[in-house]
C-alpha cells in the first residue's frame, strides 16, 4: 500500500494557483455564491472577490462574467469566463492541470471507484471506463432536486470545456456521472469526456473512451462522429 500512499500525497498538491484571483465582473438576474460545502447560498454582485473553494450558481434567467487575474503579473486579466443560465460551477475546477496531474488524478479515481489489483508491489489499473462503468448500475428514480442538481453540475462542465479547462472538465463529468448513473447514458456527456481527454493529450485514454462509446446504441450521426475520432487517434498513433 506504499505506492497508494505516495500517489495520494501527490494528488493533494493539485490546487488552484495562489497567484490568481477570481473576481465577479458582471451579474444579471439570479446569481448566488456559497463557500465550500455550506448550503447557504448568498447573492453576489460585481466587484466581489471569490475564493477557490467557492461555488457559483445561476438561475433560469441569471448569468455572470468572472475575471481571473494573475497577481504575479500586476493584476493582468488572464481569462474572462461567461457563465450562462442554470449552471453550478465549483471554482476549484477553474484551474489548469498538467498532463501528469490529470493522469495521476484519473489513477486515483479508478482506485477509489473500482476493483484494483496489487501484484508485485505494483498497481494495475483498469481502463478509463472503470470510473463510470460500461453499463450504468440500476438506480432509483432521481428526486426532482437531484435531477436539478445533476443538470446544473453538468452545465458547469460544459463551461469548463468551453473555456479550455479540459482536464478538470473530464474529471468533474466522470464524478457527476458516477454519482448520477442515468447521466452516463447521454451521448453528449460521454463524448465530452472523451474529447476532453483527447484535448488534454491523453490519446490512449481518449481512444478507450471513444471505442467504448462506439459499442453503445448511437444514431447514425453520432456513430459517424465517434468513428471519425477513433480513426484520427489511431492515425496519430
Amino acid at each position: 500500500m506504499k505506492i497508494m500512499g505516495t500517489v495520494l500525497a501527490l494528488v493533494l498538491f493539485v490546487a488552484i494557483s495562489k497567484s490568481d484571483e477570481i473576481v465577479v465582473h458582471q451579474v444579471k438576474g439570479d446569481v448566488k455564491v456559497r463557500s465550500g460545502v455550506d448550503e447557504d447560498w448568498q447573492a453576489t454582485a460585481a466587484g466581489d472577490e471569490l475564493k477557490p473553494h467557492d461555488s457559483i450558481r445561476t438561475g433560469r434567467k441569471g448569468s455572470a462574467v468572472l475575471l481571473i487575474r494573475s497577481k504575479g503579473d500586476g493584476g493582468i486579466i488572464s481569462r474572462k469566463i461567461k457563465i450562462p443560465a442554470e449552471v453550478l460551477l465549483d471554482l476549484s475546477d477553474v484551474r489548469d492541470l498538467s498532463q501528469e496531474e490529470l493522469m495521476l488524478t484519473l489513477t486515483m479515481e479508478r482506485v477509489r471507484a473500482s476493483s484494483y489489483e496489487w501484484k508485485s508491489s505494483e498497481l494495475h489499473i483498469p481502463n478509463a471506463t472503470v470510473i463510470h462503468g460500461e453499463k450504468p448500475v440500476a438506480q432509483a428514480v432521481l428526486k426532482a432536486d437531484d435531477k436539478e442538481l445533476a443538470a446544473l453540475q453538468m452545465n458547469g462542465t460544459k463551461v469548463l470545456f468551453a473555456y479550455g479547462f479540459y482536464p478538470t472538465c473530464a474529471l468533474k463529468a466522470l464524478r457527476i456521472m458516477e454519482r448520477f448513473p442515468s447521466l452516463h447514458e447521454k451521448f453528449e456527456h460521454r463524448f465530452m469526456v472523451a474529447e476532453s481527454l483527447e484535448r488534454s493529450h491523453l490519446k490512449g485514454e481518449a481512444l478507450s473512451e471513444y471505442v467504448t462509446l462506439s459499442s453503445t446504441d448511437l444514431t447514425t450521426e453520432q456513430r459517424s462522429a465517434v468513428q471519425a475520432k477513433i480513426i484520427l487517434l489511431k492515425k496519430k498513433g
